[in-house]
């Protein structure tokens, strides 16, 4: 579901990099202020977003900080929001992050 108050960037128009099922950690915090952490699989990084694969689903508007290579002393962070949470066949969650303009 998207949620059109956002203003979405073209998808087709921008470039999209198989991350190949890279692990990163993402943290968040659920609807009582209690921060949650958790590694999943990133599927695809484009220069907007994120689509990321989950075992639970994190409502549209979540603030999620991304942390790729966490245990390496380089590591990177970015900033995003939930964008859309769609319930895959599987069971798992599609996860699509809208980054902030900052990052």
């Amino acid at each position: 579901m998207i949620d059109s108050r956002f203003d979405a960037p073209e998808r087709r128009s921008s470039f999209r990099l198989d991350m190949e099922k890279e692990l990163v950690d993402i943290m968040w915090k659920d609807e009582n202020g209690q921060e949650k952490s958790k590694k999943i699989v990133c599927l695809d990084f484009a220069r907007g977003g994120l689509k990321l694969d989950c075992d639970i689903a994190l409502p549209v508007q979540t603030v999620v900080t991304v942390v790729f290579k966490s245990a390496s002393s380089n590591n990177q962070k970015l900033y995003g929001k939930v964008l859309r949470c769609i319930k895959q066949d599987t069971g798992w969650f599609e996860i699509a992050l809208i980054l902030d303009k900052g990052t």
